[in-house]
């Protein structure tokens, strides 16, 4: 495989470990890779050229046809529950860590590509990826990042001329990711399974100090680990909740120690209200429905803590003890964040004993009268000052039914005992009330555009637009509007 001139500052930490936690192996190139998007701004953050990475040169590196000087692409190992159930040995089977990069503030980023071929864990696959999961993992990761979700990155898409075989022949391509790191839960489950506790050991450290040097040198680094995931999972699943998404494969090999939200294959945000929502294709029991995902994130810390059982403690007694109490710490973080983002967006400051009830029986009439997740929330930022709200009140686009009148009052004579300046609480409300978020059948619509027609416009406008999904303008409207009957999309796929 051809060498690049060195394009990118990388310093691979990971490759630097013990030869078990990975596969070294080049991508496998492509037949006639084409660029369909540079995320500019990504690239600078990163150091790097956006010129460079769209050119012909660039575009290589990116399709994995060649390998840019400094880089070690690898695979790396991990295991994971899927859907409950433990498979031992999983392991990147169509992504290869090019290797870390250092961003203009210094921060370790981890630059992989997503269907750069066969690793030695493909089980039986061909380590590619369609178009159509690639362009979504761009459109949502993107937009997650603006709604300030932490988030994988995506850095670049590109074509690889090549087709790739699912249920009919589609284009194929390639995902340039961006992450803090690909450290998963699975990740320790791996070597737990193993019982290589030199590798947990190993693992833990790294995993301190690239996200959580303050606490490398804790007298217990495994339980300041369990105490830093456990925080930071009960902080992003309440994000997503706040926000109506739905991940749709919350298993322990997709659920990243830094707090990240990763792997966007079969997720979508909610468009009418009902907590029972699923979207995953292969979800058929509903674990990871809506509802579901702030338990699920507690079981999912629960083997996470199992795993780390062996480095908690010598007694193992008194090991399994401090594992019990650090992730019986979640619940009451996950409803701490949660509430506080439930008061942002209903424009309240203080804690009063009926504020519980007023949020339950909000979301009782959303579910009974089956509307609108985002757009709720953004009418009512409209109407916590209806004399301020200007040129952001979305009244044309979407009204709230009569049935929310006697809520309404309520809701309203609950502001006025706060003595807070209207217009400032409005501007609140609007900052934690986003009104563009990637509607599935606008995502939909671009992924079949670009694989049926070649047509990526539609693509890169929906990019475009939710880079800002806070600032409400009427030329827009058709991104903001819920879907019609006839364009509802009611299940999504992992692509692989």
């Amino acid at each position: 495989m051809p060498i690049a001139k060195a394009r990118a500052n990388f310093d691979n930490s990971f490759a630097r470990l013990p030869a078990r936690f990975y596969q070294l192996l080049a991508p496998t190139p492509v037949a006639a890779p084409a660029p369909i998007r540079v995320n500019r701004g990504l690239a600078l953050e990163l150091g790097l050229d956006p010129d460079w990475l769209a050119s012909a040169e660039g575009t290589a590196f990116l399709a994995g046809n060649s390998v840019v000087e400094g880089s070690e692409p690898l695979a790396a190992a991990y295991a994971g529950h899927q859907f409950g159930s433990f498979n031992p040995q999983l392991g990147d089977g169509r992504a290869i860590l090019l290797g870390e990069l250092r961003g203009t503030d210094g921060r370790r980023m981890d630059l992989q590509l997503k269907g750069a071929g066969r690793t030695h864990w493909s089980r039986g696959g061909d380590g590619r990826s369609p178009l159509g999961p690639v362009l979504r993992e761009y459109i949502v990761s993107e937009a997650m990042a603006a709604l300030g979700v932490p988030s994988t990155r995506a850095l670049a898409a590109v074509s690889t001329g090549e087709p790739v075989y699912r249920e009919r022949s589609l284009p194929g391509a390639v995902l340039a990711r961006v992450a803090s790191s690909h450290i998963r839960i699975g990740s320790f489950e791996f070597f737990a399974a193993r019982k290589d506790k030199e590798a947990l050991e190993i693992l833990v450290r790294f995993t301190l100090e690239r996200h959580y040097p303050s606490l490398a040198d804790a007298d217990n680094p495994a339980l300041a680990l369990l105490e830093s995931a456990v925080r930071a999972q009960a902080s992003l699943v309440s994000r997503w909740q706040l926000l109506g998404f739905i991940h749709g494969v919350m298993n322990t090999d997709n659920m990243l120690l830094s707090g990240e939200t990763i792997d966007y294959g079969p997720c979508a945000f909610m468009d009418a209200f009902n907590p029972d929502t699923v979207f995953s294709s292969i979800d058929h029991g509903g674990r990871y429905a809506y509802r579901n995902q702030p338990g699920i994130a507690h079981w999912n810390l629960a083997c996470l803590a199992q795993a780390l059982v062996p480095l908690l403690h010598e007694d193992s007694e008194r090991a399994v003890a401090l594992a019990q109490a650090a992730v019986d710490t979640y619940s009451d973080q996950f409803l701490e964040a949660h509430t506080a983002g439930l008061k942002a967006k209903l424009g309240l400051q203080q804690d009063r004993p009926e504020d519980a009830a007023l949020i339950e029986d909000l979301y009782t009439l959303m579910a009974s009268g089956v509307t609108d997740f985002t757009l709720t929330f953004r009418r009512l930022a409209d109407l916590a000052s209806p004399d301020t709200a200007g040129d952001q009140d979305c009244s044309e686009l979407y009204l709230l039914p009569p049935a929310f009148d006697p809520w309404l009052a309520r809701w309203q004579e609950r502001l006025a005992i706060e003595a807070v300046d209207p217009g400032a609480r409005q501007a609140t409300m609007y900052r934690a009330n986003p009104i563009f978020i990637p509607r599935n059948h606008l995502v939909e619509a671009a992924i079949t555009a670009a694989t049926d027609q070649e047509d990526f416009a539609p693509f890169h406008a929906l990019v475009d637009r939710l880079a800002d999904p806070w600032t409400w303008r009427p030329e827009d409207r058709a991104f903001a509007l819920p879907p019609g009957p006839e364009q509802r999309v009611h299940q999504t796929f992992c692509g692989t």
